[in-house]
Order: structure tokens, then sequence, then C-alpha cells
């Protein structure tokens, strides 16, 4: 019994991460031509039919750069940075649900990687404060004024928005009831979105979640004018590439946990009183929640491409002097509502 829970979880785990590391790819080209058509620019389009193969040449080309360590740089912990970013950005889809649970062989299957879990908004601010770590140690290791100055960036940047993040999330959990991902989807049947119920949590939510990702416009660990390229100055081939990954699947990441928060998940309105088959209900449930989530990408890369980047005093006023408060009376009202109700 054990050694089949085991298998299915190992089966689920590998098909998640195929399908997120193959969306990683193709969103960096997704972006590049979405930037294009925004700036009116045709794009990559050469390599393979409407230049889908581009991902793949990207990743040969990163591969076989020579990997350049700068001389006074702390070696180990220069290697381990990137690991942790491209760890953190993966792991925290081992509790996200992207459908309600299915009858398969006789046996009921979760679908999400680790079923059972009471604790997965906790799990998810967990592994997003440690994220941090990744960034800070990188600048840290590489004995370079612009990657420290960036990884302190990241530090400062990541603990002023991860408190309006982190209240927003209590004001979902004090509706709901419950820290369990799946029970706060199933909480929010027919039309019950968090969307409706938490509008201002949303908004916040979704602003930390740019910060909490280093797009722009808040992606002061990186500002190109300013720091070169700030935390990954002096990275280069695989490493550099994990990087690039951890950014994407981190967006992919984000925009999941939006969905799965204030979007419904899974959820498709009324979809039961269509009185369809369960493979079909199951189905039309996985592909809403993946189009919840490609309409947060686009979204993300839309703002990218569209929102010129804050000053650093700019982006620290709007997380302690309008984020944070904003944060703390919704929940104050969310809290008094829920009392009174």
């Amino acid at each position: 019994m054990i050694g089949t829970e085991i298998l299915i979880a190992l089966i689920k785990t590998v098909l998640v991460f195929l399908v997120v590391l193959t969306t990683v790819a193709y969103l960096v080209l997704a972006e590049r031509r979405i930037s294009a058509a925004i700036q009116n620019r045709i794009g990559p389009n050469r390599v393979g039919p409407f230049g889908l193969l581009q991902p793949i040449v990207d990743v040969v080309k990163l591969l076989l750069k020579e990997d350049i360590v700068p001389t006074a740089a702390t070696k180990p912990i220069h290697a381990l940075a990137p690991i942790i970013s491209i760890t953190v950005a993966l792991s925290t889809f081992a509790v996200i649900p992207f459908g309600r649970s299915v009858e398969l062989f006789g046996r009921r299957i979760d679908l999400v990687i680790a079923g059972d879990v009471n604790i997965g908004v906790l799990y998810l601010l967990a592994l997003t404060s440690i994220g941090v770590y990744g960034i800070t140690l990188s600048g840290w290791s590489s004995n370079n004024k612009y990657s420290l100055l960036g990884g302190l960036r990241s530090t400062a940047q990541m603990i002023s928005y991860e408190l309006s993040m982190g209240l927003s999330v209590l004001a979902v959990i004090l509706i709901a009831g419950t820290l369990e991902l799946p029970k706060i989807v199933e909480y929010q049947a027919g039309l019950n979105w968090f969307i409706f119920l938490q509008p201002v949590g949303f908004i916040t939510f979704l602003v930390a979640s740019f910060a909490e990702t280093n797009r722009a416009p808040f992606d002061l660990p990186e500002a190109e004018p300013e720091l070169v390229g700030g935390y990954h100055t002096e990275y280069s081939s695989f490493k550099f590439a994990l990087f690039f990954l951890a950014e994407y699947a981190a967006m992919i990441t984000a925009s999941a946990v939006i969905t799965t928060l204030y979007l419904g998940g899974w959820q498709v309105p009324y979809l039961e009183a269509l009185g369809l088959s369960q493979g079909w209900e199951t189905l039309i449930q996985v592909g809403a929640f993946a189009l919840k989530v490609v309409f947060l990408l686009f979204f993300f890369i839309w703002v990218r491409w569209s929102v010129p980047r804050f000053r650093y005093d700019q982006l620290m006023n709007l997380g302690w002097k309008v984020m944070f408060p904003l944060a703390v009376v919704n929940l104050l009202v969310t809290a008094l509502v829920v009392l009174a109700v």
C-alpha cells in the first residue's frame, strides 16, 4: 500500500514538473513574441515553424557556454545560490491542486502532488520566504559590488512585500476557515470566488506577487541601467540558465497560487448542473485551471512591457505606506464582518 502511494506521488511529480519545465521554456518564447507585438517588432520566428524550436536552441546555447566564476568569489555558495532559487520555485507546486479527486482503477487519486497537506498555505508562505536566500547569497558570494547591491535590494524588497502578501492570505483563511488549499478551492464553488469577496486582498496579493518574483516594474535587484545585472552579474552558462528558469517558474507558481486563492482554482461555475461524466468534468476543470494560469501569465508579461520600473524609494514607499496599511485594514474589516455574520 505504501509502495503504491509513493509510486503514484512520484508519477504525479514527474508529470507536473515536465509540464512546468516545458511551460517555462515556451513562456520565454511567448514573452519575446508578445513584447515584439507590443513594440511593433517581429520577434523570434526563424528556428523551426513559427519559431517554436527557439527555446531548445536557447537551452543548448546556454549549456555550451563557458562557466566563468570570479577568482575572489565564495565558490560553494556561488554554485548553491541558483540551485536554491530553482528548487524553491518548483517545490511550491507540491501543494497546489489542479483538479478535483478522480477515481482510477478503484483508487481515489488527488490531483495534487502532496495530498492531505493541512497547512498548504503555510507551506507556500514558508517557501516564498526561503526564495530570497538564493538571490541574496548569489549577490554576496560573487564578491561584486553591483551583485551585492542587487542581493540587498532583493532582501529589503521581499521582506517589505511578504508582509502584505501574508496579511492578504490571512483574510482568505478567515473566510474559508481552513489552511488546506483544496478546501479553499471547494469553498469558491459557483461564483463564490475570493476575487469578488476580497477585491482589496486580491489586488494587494497580485502586486506583492510582482515584487516577490522580481518582475518589472519591481525588478530592482537586477536593474540593468544601475546594477548591470544585479545579483546575477557574475553568472554565466548553466548557473545563469537556472536563475533565468527560476524567474519564469516563479511566475507560473505565482499565477497558480493566485488562481487557487482568488480565481476559484479548478472551479467552473455550475459545471455540475450539466451532468457530465467524471472524465469530461475533470478535463474541463483541469483545462479551466490552466486557462486561468495562462491569462495571469499574459498579464505578467503585459505589465512588464507596459509599465516603467519604479525608483527604489517609490518601491519602498508603495510597500510600507500603501500596501501594508491597506492589507492591515482589509484584514481587520474582514475579521469584523466574519465575527458579525
